[in-house]
Formats: C-alpha cells, sequence, structure tokens
C-alpha cells in the first residue's frame, strides 16, 4: 500500500485525560488547540485532562476546545485522538473503525495492542517509532521525554547523597565535590551530564559509542573508555544493538572499578525492544561507598543495576538505588509542552492549513511512523518482532545398521575412497554455526549535537583531583583506545531514549 490516502476531511480530534497511574501529562497544550481551532478543526478535550499539568478546563475552552465529561464520548466522536500512554482495550473498542491514534505505542512489545488495533481498523502512530533523521529531529518525543529524565534524574540524586554535589569552601574547611558516573551518552546521558556539571559535580561519562565522545567533553566530563573489542555498536538508524556476554563482561569490569569510586552513579544504556543490559552487579553495589546513589533510569525495561526494583527506591548494602518510573511525568508543564509540540510537528506532515487530513505514505516520517492502517501492519520492525519463530525441520529416523563387511586385505585405493566418503558425509549432514555476534550496548539513543555547558566555572580544574582518584589503580589507566563506531548517520533518538 504506497501513495497518499486520498480521503480528505476536516478533523475532530480528541484529547482524554491519562489514566495511568502517575501520568500527568497531556497531549496537547491550550496553546496548541488555539492553532488547530483557527483552522475549522474541532477539537475535544475531556474535562479534567490537563489538570495534572496545571492546564485548566477554562484555559482549553479559552483556547476554542469543546469540554467533554464523559471520556467515552471523545473516543467515540473523535476522528483522530491525541494521547501520551498507549490506551487500554476498553478505550480502544470505543473508537470507531478508520480512526486514528497517535501515542507512545510502544507496538514492537505489545502484540496484544497491536492485533487490537488491527481487528478494529484503527490508524495507529507511535511517537515511539519517529525515524531518525534530521529531518524528524522536531518529531522526536523520546528525546524529548530523554531530556526530562536525564535532568530530574540528577536532581534526585542530588536530593538522596548525604553530601554536596559542588566544591565549597567555608570556614569549617574545602568541602570536595561530588563525584558522578554517567552510564550512557544519549540524550537523557547528556542532559545528566550536563545538569551535575551546573551543580557543581566532577562527573565522568561512558557509552559504548566512541562518536559520543567529543560529545561529552564539550560538556565537561571526562570520557571513560573500555576496550570491549567490538566496532560495530549501532544500527544503521542509530541506535545501540545487543551486546554479547563477553562485551558486557569487559563493561562491567571497568565499570565496577569506577562506579566503586563515585558519590553517584545514573544508567541509562538501553537498547530499543530489549531488556535493559545489567552492568552494576551486586558485587559492584557491595563495593560502593555506604552513602552513595544510583538512579537507574532503565528500571521500567529491568534495570542496568543487578539490584533495581521496578518502582520503588531501596537501599541495599548502604547505596540508595531509586527504579522510579516514568520521570519526565514528574515534570508535567514543560513535559507536557515538549510532547505536545512533538505531536504538531508530526500532524504538520498529514494536516493542511485549512485542517484537512489526508495520510501521505510516501513520506519517509509518516511510513515509518504508522503502525496500522486499513487492517494491516505496516511497521517493519513490529512485523518482524510479531512473526512466529520457524519451526525446526524434524529428524529422519536412524537406518538400520550396515551389514559387517568380511575382512580383507588393505587396499590404498579403497581407504582412501573410504575416507573421502566419510568426510563427504560429514560435510553434507554438518550444521552451519551463525555468526556470533559481536555488536555492543550503550546508552539510550544517539543525539543531536550538544551545547557546551554554559555554568560558572571554578577558577581551577576540579577535574585533575578527581582524576588522581578515581584513574589511581583503575583498569582505565591502560586503556588508550576505544574501539572505532560508525558514526551517526543523520542525527538519531530515542533515546531515550532511547529512549
Amino acid at each position: 500500500m504506497e501513495g497518499s490516502v486520498p480521503t480528505e476531511k476536516k478533523l475532530t480530534l480528541g484529547v482524554p485525560r491519562e489514566r495511568d497511574e502517575g501520568e500527568r501529562r497531556v497531549a496537547l497544550i491550550p496553546e496548541a488547540v488555539k492553532k488547530y481551532a483557527a483552522t475549522g478543526i474541532t477539537v475535544l478535550v475531556e474535562s479534567g485532562a490537563g489538570e495534572g499539568s496545571f492546564f485548566s478546563d477554562t484555559a482549553y475552552q479559552e483556547a476554542g476546545a469543546t469540554i467533554v465529561p464523559n471520556p467515552g464520548d471523545v473516543f467515540a466522536q473523535s476522528d483522530l485522538v491525541l494521547k501520551v500512554q498507549k490506551p487500554s482495550p476498553d478505550e480502544l473498542n470505543q473508537m470507531p473503525p478508520g480512526a486514528s491514534l497517535v501515542a507512545f505505542l510502544s507496538p514492537m512489545t505489545s502484540p496484544e495492542l497491536v492485533n487490537q488495533l488491527l481487528e478494529r481498523n484503527l490508524t495507529s502512530f507511535s511517537m515511539d517509532a519517529i525515524p531518525r533523521t534530521t529531518r524528524a529531529q522536531s518529531m522526536d518525543a523520546l528525546s524529548s521525554m530523554a531530556t526530562v529524565a536525564g535532568y530530574k534524574a540528577v536532581l534526585l540524586a542530588a536530593d538522596h547523597l548525604a553530601k554536596f554535589f559542588p566544591l565549597l569552601m567555608t570556614a569549617a574547611g574545602t568541602i570536595p565535590p561530588a563525584k558522578v558516573l554517567v552510564i550512557g551518552a544519549g540524550v537523557a546521558g547528556l542532559q545528566a551530564i550536563a545538569t551535575a556539571r551546573r551543580l557543581g559535580a566532577v562527573v565522568e561519562a561512558y557509552d559504548t559509542r566512541p562518536v559520543v565522545k567529543e560529545q561529552v567533553e564539550s560538556l565537561g566530563a571526562k570520557f571513560v573508555e573500555i576496550d570491549t573489542g567490538v566496532t560495530d555498536t549501532q544500527d544503521t538508524g542509530g541506535y545501540a544493538k545487543e551486546a554479547t556476554a563477553d562485551v558486557i563482561r569487559r563493561q562491567q569490569e571497568v565499570l565496577a572499578d569506577r562506579a566503586s569510586k563515585s558519590d553517584a552513579v545514573i544508567t541509562t544504556a538501553a537498547v530499543p525492544g530489549r531488556p535493559a543490559p545489567r552492568l552494576i552487579s551486586e558485587e559492584t553495589v557491595r563495593n560502593m561507598t555506604n552513602g552513595s546513589v544510583i538512579v537507574d533510569l532503565a528500571a521500567e525495561t529491568g534495570g542496568n543495576c543487578e539490584l533495581t526494583v521496578r518502582g520503588e527506591t531501596v537501599a541495599r548494602h548502604g547505596v540508595t538505588i531509586i527504579g522510579t518510573l516514568n520521570l519526565p511525568s514528574t515534570i508535567p508543564v514543560h513535559a507536557s509542552q515538549m510532547y505536545s509540540k512533538n505531536v504538531q510537528n508530526l500532524l504538520a506532515l498529514m494536516i493542511d492549513k485549512d485542517g484537512n487530513y489526508s495520510i501521505n505514505l510516501d513520506d519517509d516520517i509518516v511510513r515509518g511512523t504508522i503502525i496500522t492502517h486499513d487492517g494491516e501492519l505496516l511497521h517493519e520492525g513490529t512485523k518482524a518482532r510479531m512473526q512466529p519463530a520457524p519451526e525446526p525441520e524434524p529428524v529422519p529416523p536412524p537406518g538400520p545398521a550396515p551389514s559387517a563387511a568380511p575382512p580383507s586385505a588393505p587396499d590404498a585405493t579403497s581407504s582412501t575412497a573410504a575416507v573421502t566418503a566419510d568426510h563427504d558425509e560429514l560435510n553434507h549432514h554438518e550444521t552451519a554455526v551463525p555468526p556470533v555476534d559481536q555488536s555492543a550496548v550503550s546508552g539510550e539513543e544517539p543525539s543531536p549535537e550538544p551545547t557546551s555547558d554554559t555554568s560558572p566555572q571554578l577558577g581551577f580544574d576540579p577535574t585533575a583531583e578527581f582524576d588522581a582518584t578515581m584513574d589511581s589503580g583503575s583498569a582505565l589507566s591502560e586503556v588508550t583506545e576505544s574501539s572505532s563506531g560508525n558514526p551517526d548517520s543523520s542525527s538519531d533518538s530515542n533515546t531515550g531514549g532511547g529512549a
């Protein structure tokens, strides 16, 4: 199915209230509603949809929206429903066939949702499937949310750490700055680095992709280099590839040493559609200083730390481990503004200036983001994930044992022929061994070029003192070169992720 879908009509947009526990964001803010209403588009907003983000029903009404008290009416009467989180089965059942949906759908890990979208003949767009291209950056909601998460992760670390973050010179003496280790230098990791530096901490960061070293250092952090022995660390879209056991072992060895010398560790490493890699073992936690903090941004997909408890903050071996979920929702005003703008920019490819709606499947961003349409599954990654594994070929039963041949005098020609025949038979039945994946795990996603940290600089370089204490006896002291990676081909994620 290619080309532009011919149907063009004025839309009715629907914005329901998010019902997931702890979700405070809203998919469309009043400022965006005002722009749509000006083109003649009807916007239905469920009463209270913006309360968690401090946008009142009155603000939506003044922007031109119609407030609807019954959530079922929003789903039933809308041509296009805008959400943050994926809808429940009941919500989907209230949408009319042929309607459209935009949300974070996580289609590669939500086969039941995808099947229901197909059964209901709904057109769906997933905000976590935005292609990682320069043209799509303004629609990249995963990067937007990763920015929020990276910022909030550092605030949580500072709040739970029993120390100051910045260097302080007081009448009682000089207090050294906190030492922060950031694992994964995607969007969330880079924001964590920038925020920790602004708070005065001395920061170092690791990512399996050497291409991000310059970005890390531009923010004032030291880049930790680990020779994993691999060079292919990301796919063509810039996403991290899943690591082999040997690569993870090498990462764990060096990161264990760095973590033991850090006051706070912020982990952001993720592989889209896969469980998060375990990079911080229980033994590493046991060797960290009492009172240290770990903030695990990968808690939702299993966690980068072995002791992370999903959705909880726990203390293990004297270390506080924070596994809080959905950090973007804890800063709902700006998270909603950013998400709403991402959605607007995506819809601008399908809604013209007169408010007419059409889906152009020849557009690479639309094609990459659309999951289901006209009862068909269009998203290639989801197709591959939902295909059943091939059944193994049946093994034929063993044949009768060959009868013993009478002994005969050795014959060089016949012996050679027999050996050759046995060798050919072995080759005929030999099973090919698939090549080992030598890819590596990295932070949740590549990122746009970062802006240098503009926080006030100290009169001396505290990194020198940090390096002296952190590098002493470190396994990194012998590492002079990291594996080379393929440079990011267009500017990539999520990453968040990401994210």
